[in-house]
């Protein structure tokens, strides 16, 4: 994500379905100069972990972690339902490719700004392939009502894709 993904300096809010132990926010919390980051996990156990790991970013404001599953019951029993974001992410949350997530992808809409956008993350785990993983969830977006664009990536952090492929 660059500057202006983060929304660095443009009062974004930000939502991250499946925090796990709060690295994105750790990343993303620091490049905020106004707006935030709240980030949702369904495990008690990974949202102490990120609530650890982003300490100084809820102190200031910048950053909320909330244990909650990505369900409209679940966000306001966290307080968070009726919040409204402009970026919505999820990174390597199977449920999106997983089976159709009706539910799910109506909530999203449901919770995201106009003009506001989601955003979905995935690293193949081992023994799949990206393509089929990049389909399924495509595949599923669509049926959601989602409009979709692929943007293919490195397959690990620091390496640069090769542009011939």
């Amino acid at each position: 994500m660059g500057d202006r993904d983060t929304g660095r300096g443009t009062g974004r809010r930000l939502l991250e379905i499946g925090c796990g132990g709060g690295v994105a926010v750790e990343l993303i919390c620091p490049l905020l100069s106004t707006g935030s980051i709240t980030a949702i996990d369904r495990s008690a156990t990974m949202t102490a972990r990120a609530l650890e790991r982003n300490a100084d970013g809820i102190r200031t404001g910048r950053s909320n972690v909330v244990t909650s599953a990505f369900s409209a019951a679940g966000l306001a029993a966290a307080g968070i339902g009726s919040q409204r974001f402009d970026k919505i992410f999820a990174i390597n949350v199977n449920l999106f490719w997983t089976g159709p997530a009706r539910d799910e992808l109506a909530l999203a809409r449901d919770r995201l700004a106009p003009e506001g956008v989601l955003w979905l993350f995935y690293e193949p785990p081992p023994g799949r392939r990206g393509d089929e993983i990049i389909g399924e969830a495509a595949d599923v977006l669509d049926k959601g009502g989602f409009a979709t664009q692929v943007v293919q990536s490195a397959s690990r952090f620091g390496e640069r894709p090769d542009p011939s492929q």
